[in-house]
């Protein structure tokens, strides 16, 4: 099957589930996720209108990002506070936010490099931590403290990878980001949902959906 058909039948999918939820499908973000996926790839999907690419290695990334910087590239993958700093100049968001001191890091590089990275906090409400990161549930206020608020790092909402098969979790992560937008006062997105269950995390009220495999396709190679 070519990207082309790929593309086009994650579409009628994603029509399909947004309207048994009634809702709009225009409102539902569809990001590609290319690691491991050669450029080539990739500019063959911006060839069908894609412009935005969901990376897990900030190496890899950067190294896109720089090969082709009319496309933007988001970090989706764990980042260790060592390598914030390119994760910062090369991605044009950043969704793994975790923890306090990573927070912190990134507010002082983001200072001292002059710019603005949008962010979104990795949230892990099952004791997944150990297989795919994020903070707790008790954890989070720590790392909106440790974020204040700061313009440079403008919170667009949460992302998770929830246990497969709990269809379940989606709906705790829909109740966390109703509580989180009346505590802070401001509109959250849930970035929530991959192939194999993104009809359950569109009716629980995902925005973002984090499309790999049914995308692109078997991965060609190994960096």
């Amino acid at each position: 099957m070519s990207l082309r058909e790929r593309v086009a039948a994650l579409k009628v999918r994603i029509q399909r589930a947004c309207e048994d939820a009634g809702r709009d499908p225009s409102t539902l973000d569809f990001l590609p996720v290319s690691k491991k996926q050669p450029l080539a790839h990739i500019r063959e999907a911006a060839g069908l209108g894609f412009t935005r690419f969901g990376e897990n290695y900030v190496q890899e990334g950067a190294d896109k990002a720089s090969a082709a910087p009319e496309l933007a590239f988001t970090l989706i993958g764990p980042l260790q506070r060592n390598k914030a700093k390119p994760a910062l100049q090369h991605f044009k968001e950043i969704q793994s936010l975790d923890r306090p001191e990573l927070a912190e890091r990134l507010r002082q590089l983001a200072e001292e490099l002059d710019l603005v990275c949008p962010v979104w906090i990795q949230v892990d409400l099952w004791d997944e931590t150990t297989k795919w990161g994020g903070c707790t549930g008790a954890d989070l206020p720590a790392v909106l403290l440790a974020l204040g608020g700061d313009a440079r790092l403008p919170l667009r909402g949460f992302m998770a990878i929830p246990p497969p098969g709990d269809e379940g979790a989606f709906a705790q992560l829909a109740d966390l980001r109703g509580r989180m937008q009346q505590e802070l006062g401001q509109p959250l997105r849930l970035s929530m949902g991959m192939s194999s269950d993104l009809e359950a995390a569109i009716a629980a009220g995902s925005d973002q959906i984090r499309i790999g495999t049914a995308f692109f396709g078997e991965r060609p190679y190994q960096p």
